[in-house]
């Protein structure tokens, strides 16, 4: 048998013969960066098509930069994605445009400007992106004034903090004539948006105002909310289980964009529920696809690739040299381009679908049927309880292996 011929033979073809960005995509980016990108597509593409939930951790500003609104909700409104890890600031600047009296507030500065003149102007700048202070204020008492609101006043998950939030965001939204933001996109989908570090930002900040207001005596009434990051990360990992043992195609696939504690913390529900809870026959995801900026040398976990990740059991060891990839780019320069292509492949199964019908459509082309999930989604959010409640079963199945990995010979401490 000739050694190469389980060779990927790479077909080019012109741009002026590419009638989609699945084409060009495909036959017009053959090597260097742009094979990268045509990996990366490609993974995306088969992993839909196979109709795996998807994961999404997204680290950077894509709310104030108005990315959300440009690829991200599109990308959501498809019902492919599970659930969102993120950050503080995304779900904080996400508000900013639906605020009374600052309407479309965000304008474009350059880079590398005059900052200090930008200071003296009261501008607030976010890489090319900028908006005048008071909008930081105006959004910080905007929540302190959903924080003090009744049903806040008690111990909570960060998902529910944020689909309630979603909520007043929404109402803003329609009070202002704005296009729905990224959380109350979440909060009508039932998406969960997860944050692995909510003291590292503004919405936090806010409720820490309250703390010290109380403290110091200066709220009429008691300030009760708090966070349960022990339910949070717990909801993740019935998250995960459902997709790996309860979802219809008993595997997972994940989208990292950059990296940070969004990464991290969209990767560890399997280690949580393998190592940590020791669950058997716990899975990473099949499917990983990350672009980062970050070099592989710089040893942080923003830019290790999934190749790092499957001795930590986080990406699956069977599948990954066929269905993980990571680029180093800015995300930015890309996502638009990828998420287009994708929907214009669910276009055109839609099209089909309509012409000779779904079930000879997904049996001529069986990648139909991924692409043509019900665009309601997962609605995960709604189903937390009962997948909390199979997990603790599973903890309880446990109970003899848990029970010896708490048991240790500390050295004595000395006094």
């Amino acid at each position: 048998m000739n050694s190469r011929s389980h060779h990927q033979r790479v077909h080019v073809r012109r741009v002026d013969e590419c009638e989609t960005l699945d084409q060009l995509i495909r036959h017009a980016f053959p090597a260097f960066g742009g094979a990268f990108l045509r990996r990366i597509y490609t993974i995306l593409d088969r992993a839909i098509g196979l109709g795996c939930p998807l994961t999404l951790a997204v680290s950077g500003p894509v709310t104030v930069s108005g990315q959300h609104q440009a690829w991200l909700i599109p990308l959501f409104e498809t019902g492919w994605v599970a659930y969102l890890s993120t950050t503080d600031a995304v779900c904080y600047h996400d508000g900013h445009r639906s605020l009374n009296a600052h309407r479309d507030p965000v304008f474009e500065v350059p880079i590398w400007g005059d900052d200090g003149a930008l200071r003296d102007d009261r501008t607030i700048r976010v890489t090319d992106m900028a908006f005048d202070e008071d909008v930081l204020l105006d959004q910080d008492k905007f929540l302190a004034a959903v924080l003090t609101r009744p049903e806040f006043q008690r111990s909570m998950t960060g998902t529910e903090l944020r689909y309630r939030l979603g909520e007043f965001y929404a109402e803003q939204e329609r009070a202002n004539g704005v296009a729905p933001g990224l959380l109350a996109t979440c909060r009508t989908m039932a998406i969960p948006i997860l944050v692995g570090a909510p003291a590292d930002g503004s919405v936090f900040l806010n409720s820490m105002k309250l703390w010290a207001m109380q403290r110091a005596g200066l709220l009429d009434s008691a300030y009760k909310f708090d966070l349960d990051m022990h339910a949070e990360v717990y909801e993740a990992c019935a998250y995960h289980r459902w997709g790996l043992f309860e979802s219809e195609a008993r595997a997972l696939a994940t989208l990292i964009l950059g990296g940070g504690v969004p990464k991290n913390y969209n990767l560890q529900p399997e280690p949580a529920l393998g190592q940590v809870l020791g669950l058997p026959n716990v899975r990473g995801y099949h499917f990983d696809v990350q672009i980062v900026t970050a070099p592989v040398t710089d040893g942080s976990l923003s830019s290790c690739p999934p190749g790092e990740a499957v001795t930590w059991g986080k990406v699956d060891k069977d599948s990954y040299q066929q269905t993980t990839e990571s680029m180093q780019a800015d995300y930015s320069m890309l996502m638009p381009f990828i998420v287009k292509a994708l929907l214009e492949n669910r276009k055109r199964y839609e099209a089909e679908a309509e012409k000779i019908g779904r079930e000879v459509l997904f049996a001529r082309e069986p990648a139909a049927k991924g692409y043509l999930r019900d665009r309601a989604g997962y609605r995960l959010f709604e189903h937390r309880e009962e997948l909390c409640e199979r997990l603790t079963a599973d903890v309880k199945a446990n109970r003899e292996w848990l029970l010896e990995s708490v048991a240790y010979p500390l050295a004595r401490v000395l006094k």
